[in-house]
């Protein structure tokens, strides 16, 4: 990976999320959305090198209390954003933790299974998959609101018994593929629903000609890192979300 690799997947990661307004200000992006999806709503360094300036992180708080909205930062676990992370530490921000970016071939996703259907807009069975048993329904509501608008996406979905049971997002821009909204319905979790809709999605990408793909993944989720891994994504980097 290279360096224009980081700016270009974190481009790629808050376009797919669609917040309502992004900030862009001297190597930083911004997405001021309201919501609970935290990468819509902090602000991503676009390189892992980063000098800590003062005025810059003054503008972006600014630019969150502006809108009643509280500052957040999302910083990779890179030294060369120490001297960041030793400044948002001494403001009285804590990080939350840590989640993966996972990097891959989109070829490493067709061996998961059966490829799922995919479709161009999803409908209300595909956004009832968020807002079921064992998730967070405000929670699932925006995400599947805001994953709807993601630009130029295609939705992944298995369907079975006249049931939609499980469903994914996959973005394209700046020469990736972006895996995002993933869930499987409680009852059919350990079926190997995911890997189908992965494998739909993958085989979508390959007709547009994209080869790489990211994802993020919370650490702590090891059934879903070990599908990950098991299709030859490899972590990138780790990243924690800084709030006060």
């Amino acid at each position: 990976m290279i360096p224009a690799d980081v700016e270009a997947i974190e481009r790629a990661t808050l376009a797919a999320v669609s917040p309502v307004e992004v900030l862009e200000t001297d190597g930083w992006l911004a997405g001021l959305e309201d919501g609970s999806i935290k990468r819509a709503r902090s602000a991503v360094p676009l390189s892992h090198e980063m000098a800590c300036d003062l005025a810059v992180l003054d503008r972006i708080e600014a630019a969150y209390l502006a809108r009643d909205m509280t500052p957040a930062f999302r910083l990779a676990e890179a030294p060369g954003l120490d001297d960041i992370r030793g400044e948002l530490a001494a403001r009285g921000y804590g990080a939350d933790p840590p989640t993966l970016v996972m990097l891959g071939a989109v070829s490493g996703l067709l061996v998961l299974g059966e490829p799922g259907e995919t479709v161009d807009a999803p409908d209300a069975a595909w956004r009832q998959v968020f807002l079921g048993e064992g998730f967070d329904p405000v929670d699932g509501a925006f995400r599947a609101a805001a994953l709807s608008r993601s630009p130029g996406a295609v939705f992944g979905q298995v369907r079975e018994g006249g049931e939609t049971a499980a469903v994914g997002v996959m973005s394209f821009g700046y020469g990736w593929a972006g895996v995002h909204g993933m869930r499987t319905a409680k009852a059919r979790r350990g079926q190997g629903l995911a890997g189908r809709v992965l494998a739909g999605l993958a085989a979508a990408a390959a007709r547009r000609g994209v080869a790489r793909l990211f994802l993020q993944v919370d650490e702590a989720n090891a059934p879903a890192c070990a599908l990950y891994r098991r299709a030859g994504l490899a972590e990138a980097w780790r990243y924690r979300c800084w709030t006060r």
